[in-house]
């Protein structure tokens, strides 16, 4: 019998270290590596909505996260500079928990299976060799569609909130509050024409709101964690084809998600898994490094492909005013409406 041949992983954060789990599971060789360490914060919405859940409690890894101060989140508040919504629930409820314990509780799985994780190692992802799975998180776009985008998050307590989940737009942005164990994380995605100035000097601003605004009550009182502050820049989220693609990539790596939508954590294990069945041919010598390829980016694009269109456009639509209000309205009569726009972007 042939000796297996070793998957490498580029990138440990959720889609690479969930591959990796999934393939040890199967005794495949699994080496991920890993530019930085655990335990560390990564700018996320840190909920878990829609499939990813499913995915997890096939991987045997769903109960094990819950009691990593996980809880789950039931209701949505929307808010925009005119109009509030009612407060809605959640079709599904979603599990709330921080990359701070998730990421680590993932690595100290994929070491105990017999994964052999590289930590502070910046392995080259150019070329993209045989056998090498990029999992590194976004493509940088400097500039996408003439807009410079920039995601900050920051944890903090004393944040007064309506709901479980909100969403509080901004005319540049929009920012996320999702209620932690015992803390709430502060998310927020904005855009500028122009450089952006220096972001991590005035985070305290782009999280204030205006004056009179709902953000700026719900955090009045709010005591950050200048710790757990963390920034990205160069996002793009024109939806990804697996045909544009000449390498196997999981996660964020493929294709980015609007964090509107709240699913990309869900996207980083989905892919993951629809990756480990290909891989493991692959590795054992039933399948070639280009069937795989071709297999793992055509099933992701089926699956991801409606969702990606739909956050494209919902995205789109936030930023516009009086359509942001609109859609806040239409939810307010027909809650409905928000049931279907949440289940189809999952």
């Amino acid at each position: 019998m042939p000796a297996l041949k070793t998957i490498e992983i580029i990138g440990g954060g959720l889609a690479g270290l969930t591959l990796g789990i999934g393939l040890r599971q199967r005794e495949i060789p699994v080496v991920i590596w890993e530019a930085g360490s655990y335990p560390r914060h990564r700018v996320c919405g840190e909920f878990i909505s829609g499939r990813g859940q499913e995915t997890l409690r096939r991987l045997g890894l769903l109960e094990h996260l819950i009691s990593c101060h996980a809880r789950m989140a039931r209701t949505a508040t929307f808010f925009s500079e005119q109009i509030c919504s009612r407060e809605m629930i959640l079709p599904r409820p979603a599990l709330a928990v921080s990359r701070l314990h998730l990421d680590e509780r993932l690595a100290d799985e994929f070491r105990r299976s017999g994964g052999d994780l590289r930590e502070n190692v910046r392995r080259s992802a150019q070329p993209m060799m045989e056998g090498v799975v990029r999992a590194s998180g976004r493509r940088i776009h400097p500039i996408a569609n003439g807009w410079r985008w920039l995601g900050l998050k920051v944890h903090a307590q004393r944040v007064c909130l309506k709901s479980d989940l909100e969403l509080h737009l901004t005319p540049d942005g929009y920012v996320g509050l999702c209620q932690l164990d015992g803390e709430v994380n502060v998310c927020g995605l904005f855009r500028s024409r122009t450089p952006l100035p220096d972001a991590m000097a005035n985070w305290r601003r782009s999280f204030s709101g205006a004056p009179s605004s709902s953000l700026a009550g719900h955090c009045a009182e709010a005591l950050f964690d200048e710790a757990s502050l963390c920034s990205v820049a160069g996002l793009s989220f024109q939806p990804a084809s697996g045909s544009e693609l000449n390498e196997c990539s999981v996660g964020d790596a493929f294709s980015m998600i609007a964090p509107v939508t709240g699913n990309g954590m869900s996207m980083a294990f989905e892919s993951a898994a629809i990756a480990i069945e290909p891989l493991q041919e692959y590795s054992r010598g039933k399948q070639s490094w280009e069937g795989t390829q071709q297999l793992i980016a055509r099933r992701c694009s089926g699956a991801f492909r409606a969702r990606l269109q739909l956050a494209s456009w919902l995205q789109k639509a936030l930023f516009h005013p009086r359509l942001s209000s609109g859609l806040i309205r239409l939810v307010n009569c027909f809650p409905q409406a928000f049931s279907a726009m949440f289940m189809h972007t999952r």
